[in-house]
């Protein structure tokens, strides 16, 4: 090696048989190079780093019967399992428009699928959010299945970086697209202690809203770290046990999210512009995964079924398998609604 090239970096490694940290899961990030590691890590009920399990396929197949010849909108691409499945059910004929507003991970996932076979002619993937919907619509002349994962991506809650889980350190930012908008951060720099309090129950049904909103006002919170270590002391001066800690930080990521990215109303464009979008006999159905999301979905589904807008709606939420929920714990608080347009 020249004296004037830059040292070599060596590989990050860990002590033990399973990596903690998420730089050193450099064996789960290069699935192509250590396929049999990502089978392990599955097998013991975890996703591996940098991918995403779909959850509840065959319900969601089941529910929306992608057919040849259908045009299909998957309007939470991701790391792009649903719409795997659903591609080769649309051939010949058909086509998939997937669409995402994550600019770090949808070229990922676009390649992904790419590289799978699914060429122009089949797959459309653009980066924007529900509110592109009617440009959708204009060129796709509309669709006949509609699938919307509100879940967050593993790929995003996994990595620090992207400051969506409590479980590492990492800024506090849990933007979507962290090119637009104010992080999580910022947004506590600027709430009063009672209406961070009110965030929390709005948007997560947090029992503990006032203790958890009391210990971080005017704390200056700026790390993922920071806001775990302040829940924690809220709730620990409770006399809370773990377990409810845990989820007391759950739902406090989670309410930060939605609010960051004003998933709420995002959601309530979606549902209104949605029959509109569909073709006679249209499908869709939609994944949620806490109380505010699977509330506005079944609101806005029977109140199309009243209108006489959807001829049929799910009568309850379907659940992952109990099988599911043991092989991917992340399953666990999916619900599934569907909908289905008249014929004509």
């Amino acid at each position: 090696m020249n004296q004037d090239d830059p040292p070599r970096r060596r590989r990050v490694r860990y002590q033990g048989t399973h990596p903690r940290r998420f730089e050193e899961k450099y064996k789960e990030l290069a699935p192509e190079q250590h396929a049999a590691e990502q089978e392990k890590v599955m097998a013991r009920g975890h996703t591996p780093a940098g991918t995403h399990r779909p959850i509840m396929v065959a319900e969601i197949l089941a529910a929306l019967d992608p057919k040849p010849g259908d045009v299909a909108l998957d309007a939470t691409l991701g790391y792009g399992g649903h719409a795997q499945a659903m591609l080769p059910l649309l051939v010949p004929g058909g086509r998939l428009f997937g669409v995402d507003v994550d600019p770090l991970e949808l070229p990922r996932t676009e390649a992904r699928l790419r590289a799978l076979g699914f060429g122009e002619e089949v797959l459309t993937v653009h980066r924007m959010n529900f509110a592109g919907l009617p440009r959708l619509q204009a060129e796709s002349g509309g669709f006949d299945v509609v699938l919307a994962d509100l879940g967050v991506s593993s790929m995003q809650l996994d990595n620090p970086a992207r400051g969506f889980t409590w479980k590492a350190d990492g800024p506090l930012d849990l933007r979507l697209n962290p090119q637009r908008g104010r992080s999580a951060a910022d947004l506590l720099a600027a709430l009063e202690e009672a209406a961070l309090a009110e965030l929390l129950i709005e948007n997560a049904d947090e029992p503990h809203a006032a203790a958890i909103a009391r210990e971080i006002h005017g704390q200056g919170v700026r790390t993922t770290r920071d806001l775990a270590d302040r829940v924690r002391a809220a709730l620990r001066a409770d006399g809370l046990e773990n377990d409810e800690i845990k989820r007391a930080l759950q739902r406090t990521f989670q309410a930060l999210r939605i609010a960051v990215n004003d998933e709420f109303t995002v959601l309530d464009q979606f549902l209104s512009l949605l029959p509109d979008c569909l073709k006679p006999g249209g499908r869709v159905a939609i994944l949620t995964f806490h109380s505010g999301e699977d509330r506005r979905v079944k609101k806005a589904f029977l109140q199309g079924l009243r209108a006489g807008t959807y001829v049929e709606v799910a009568p309850e939420p379907l659940r992952a398998s109990p099988e599911e929920r043991r092989a991917n714990p992340r399953s666990t608080s999916a619900k599934l609604r569907w909908a289905k347009l008249p014929l004509g």
